[in-house]
C-alpha cells in the first residue's frame, strides 16, 4: 500500500466515527436526562459492566464516572454470575453496554437485578434488543456503520458508546459542581493534585534549615549563612522582634559590589531589600509559583500576618515537588 492509501483510509475512519458521535446529537431527549437524573441521585456506587470491546469502553466510562465525582467501578459480565454480582448493593445503579443487547452474560444477569431491585440504564445499538426493553432507561447509542471495513471490528459503535459515557459524566458533573478541587483530590498523583492540593508549608523549609541573620549581621555573616542553607537568600529579622525586616539574595550580593564594601564590616541591613515579597504558610504552593514569576524572584520567606518567620522556599523547592 502506498502512503497515501494509508492516509485514505485513516481518514475513512476518522470521518466514519466523527459521523457516528454526530448522530448522538439528534438523539440526546429526556432519557439522557433522566439517565443523568438516575446517576445523580444514585446513593450507592454505579457499577458498569460489558463484555469484548463494550467491557474495554465500560471500565473507561467507570474511571471518567469516579474520577469526576460520582463512585463507580466496572464489572466483568462474565464473572458477575460466577460471584461478582455480590459487589452490587441495593443502593447501586447498573450501567450495561452492549451494542447488540443480546449479549448472553448480560441478559443472564437481568432478571437477578430486577429481583433486586437494581435500577438498570442501557446503552445499546438496538432499541428493540432485550436489554434495551429490560432497562428502567436505554440510551440509543447506534451508528449507520462501524469504520471496520469489513463492518465486523466493534469501532465506530464503541466510540458512540464511549462519547455518550463521557456525556454522562460530564453533565452530571456539572450538576455536582464538582470543581478543580475536588478533581485533585481524587488525582493526587497528577500535575493537577500537585498544583491544587500542595500548600507552602508542605514543601517549604522550617526551623534552622531557614536561612535568617539580624538586621545587625555583618555582610560576611549574612553571605555564610546564605552558603550554608542553600536558598540564594537569607531573611533579615529585627534582632528584638525577630519579625522580618527584609531579604538579602544572590541579586542583592551583585548590587552591592557596585559599591565595594567591606564584607567583613559593612552591616546586611544597608544593603537589604526593604518591603520585600512574602507568603503564608496556608497558601497554595502554585501561588508561590505565580509569585516568583510575576516578580522576576526565584526565592520567598514564609511569614504569618505579623511578619514572623515560619519558613523559606525557592524555585527549587518548587521543581522538587512538581509544581513547575
Amino acid at each position: 500500500m502506498t502512503k497515501g492509501a494509508y492516509i485514505d483510509l485513516g481518514l475513512a475512519v476518522l470521518k466514519t466515527e466523527a459521523a457516528a458521535i454526530s448522530a448522538l446529537v439528534e438523539r440526546l431527549d429526556d432519557n439522557f436526562t433522566h439517565a443523568c437524573e438516575l446517576i445523580f441521585n444514585c446513593r450507592g456506587r454505579v457499577v458498569v459492566t460489558g463484555m469484548g470491546k463494550s467491557g474495554h469502553i465500560g471500565n473507561k466510562i467507570a474511571a471518567t464516572l469516579a474520577s469526576t465525582g460520582t463512585p463507580s467501578f466496572f464489572m466483568h459480565s462474565g464473572e458477575a454470575s460466577h460471584g461478582d454480582l455480590g459487589m452490587i448493593t441495593a443502593d447501586d445503579l447498573v450501567i450495561a453496554l452492549s451494542n447488540s443487547g443480546e449479549t448472553s452474560e448480560i441478559t443472564l444477569l437481568l432478571p437477578l437485578l430486577k429481583r433486586l431491585g437494581i435500577p438498570l440504564l442501557a446503552l445499546t445499538g438496538k432499541p428493540e434488543s432485550t436489554l434495551a426493553r429490560s432497562a428502567d432507561i436505554h440510551l440509543n447509542v447506534s451508528v449507520s456503520k462501524e469504520a471496520c471495513p469489513l463492518g465486523l471490528a466493534p469501532t465506530s459503535s464503541t466510540t458512540a458508546t464511549l462519547a455518550m459515557g463521557d456525556a454522562l459524566a460530564v453533565a452530571v458533573l456539572e450538576a455536582r459542581g464538582f470543581t478543580e478541587k475536588d478533581f485533585a483530590l481524587s488525582h493526587p498523583g497528577g500535575n493537577l493534585g500537585r498544583r491544587l492540593l500542595l500548600h507552602v508549608s508542605d514543601i517549604m523549609h522550617s526551623g534552622d534549615a531557614i536561612p535568617l541573620v539580624t538586621s545587625d549581621a555583618t555582610l560576611k555573616e549574612t553571605l555564610l549563612e546564605m552558603t550554608a542553607k542553600g536558598l540564594g537568600m537569607a531573611g533579615v529579622v529585627d534582632a528584638t522582634s525577630g519579625r522580618l525586616v527584609g531579604i538579602y539574595t544572590d541579586g542583592d550580593l551583585r548590587r552591592t559590589f557596585d559599591h565595594m564594601p567591606q564584607v567583613g564590616t559593612a552591616l546586611v541591613s544597608d544593603f537589604m531589600t526593604t518591603n520585600c515579597v512574602t507568603i503564608e504558610a496556608e497558601r497554595i504552593a502554585s501561588e508561590a509559583l505565580k509569585i516568583m514569576h510575576d516578580k522576576k524572584i526565584n526565592a520567598l520567606m514564609v511569614v504569618d500576618d505579623k511578619l514572623n518567620i515560619q519558613g523559606a522556599l525557592n524555585m527549587h523547592d518548587l521543581l522538587r515537588a512538581g509544581i513547575v
